[in-house]
């Protein structure tokens, strides 16, 4: 029995447990439209569906990540392209179909549509090297457990606030490790005086602290200037004392998970390259890695600023041209990764920081001298991962014949 159609448009509003697939032809008009189980038979069956009723197809999803991970690969083991279409395309579209309300079939339709309007307009998805995809797990992972560490810290501080407010401002719980250690030990002024400079010294030594003269002493200094007990002190001395072994054993699973990264991030052959530009250590050189994977979606470095949300976006209206403006759509996880480079190669002598004096010396604020160093440093990576050359402070000398 041959196809019904030439070509068909499978547009896919994927989703954890399920996805909805809508199928259009040349005109546009529906040839299925179905609810699929995210389960490699239901999505072979749903192949399977579509090459019966075209000779031809191309596919649409609006989510390339974990939800759709499935979905790719038994797409792209059987030989079918897919595009990745943004779900903010979806949203500013959805409003020129029929019907306010939001569906996940309506979704899928407009998916299919966009891609058979646009066949050049959108990123062809593939699956990721085994690295890519490691160090995207891991990078992830890494930036759940910061933002665990930083909500660990808060809730830590507000209780201390309710026990002994100078206490809480004595240290810095974020950065220290041995302020956190006393904590789970000894957490009122009470207790604080009760054990003194000299013991808590000894008993920090023991517990390897670094500099626990100087720990015990602003601790001990902070329980001396209050010597009311605050109601509940008890029991909220009980939870710190609990968030504070958290907080030690969640910087153990972060300090491993590192390892893991920078083990991973070495294996690559670019990370040599990558690693020898300064302010781009292999944490910020994993997750670059993993955003961008081999660079292959990026005609050229602009591209890539682009994406970062570093290149300036056109906004000409009427006899107003070469207004520029600072994009709206772009990674932030991206931009984030170039900024903080920017800024550690800063604080060192170099070219990078001579480019950042250049750029204040002509009255740019910090920030907006900083990005324009982050922009100007997308272009030497994108040199240098091209050229598979090393960092050098100088432009490297032409060789001719």
């Amino acid at each position: 029995m041959s196809a019904s159609h030439e070509r068909i448009w499978v547009g896919i509003d994927a989703g954890k447990g399920h996805h909805w697939a809508v199928a259009v032809d040349a005109d546009g008009e529906t040839v299925f439209s179905t609810k699929v189980i995210n389960d490699e038979a239901q999505i072979l069956q749903l192949i399977d569906t579509a090459r019966e009723k075209a000779d031809e197809i191309r596919w649409a999803v609006d989510i390339s990540g974990r939800a759709s991970t499935l979905l790719l690969a038994l797409l792209i083991t059987h030989g079918q392209l897919a595009v990745y279409v943004p779900g903010r395309t979806v949203n500013r579209m959805s409003g020129a179909y029929q019907g306010e309300g939001k569906t996940d079939a309506k979704d899928a339709r407009v998916i299919a549509d966009q891609a058979r309007m646009r066949p050049k307009g959108f990123a062809r998805l593939d699956t990721p090297p085994e690295l890519v995809t490691t160090l995207q797990v891991l990078t992830n992972y890494r930036a759940d457990m910061i933002a665990d560490r930083v909500r660990l810290i808060n809730r830590m501080r507000d209780l201390l606030v309710g026990i002994c407010p100078a206490l809480e401002r004595a240290f810095d719980y974020s950065s220290a490790k041995g302020p956190v250690v006393m904590l789970t030990e000894y957490q009122t002024p009470a207790a604080l005086r009760r054990i003194g400079v000299k013991r808590l010294t000894t008993w920090l030594e023991r517990r390897k602290v670094r500099n626990p003269g100087e720990v015990a002493a602003k601790a001990v200094e902070a329980a001396q200037s209050q010597m009311i007990e605050l109601p509940g002190e008890k029991r909220a001395a009980k939870l710190v004392c609990d968030l504070a072994h958290q907080l030690l054993a969640l910087d153990e699973r972060i300090k491993d998970n590192d390892r893991e990264i920078r083990e991973t991030f070495r294996a690559d052959e670019r990370a040599e390259v990558i690693e020898s530009m300064p302010g781009m250590g292999p944490i910020l050189g994993a997750e670059f890695v993993a955003i961008v994977g081999d660079l292959s979606g990026y005609l050229d470095a602009g591209r890539l600023a682009s994406h970062a949300g570093l290149a300036p976006v056109a906004r000409d209206s009427g006899r107003r041209t070469g207004n520029h403006h600072r994009p709206k759509r772009y990674n932030r996880r991206l931009r984030h990764i170039f900024y903080l480079a920017a800024q550690t190669a800063m604080m060192r002598p170099g070219p990078s920081r001579d480019y950042y004096l250049k750029k204040r010396g002509e009255g740019l604020l910090h920030t907006q001298a900083l990005l324009a160093l982050a922009r100007r440093r997308v272009d030497v990576l994108w040199a240098m991962l091209r050229d598979k050359r090393l960092f050098t402070p100088t432009s490297p000398v032409t060789q001719t014949a």
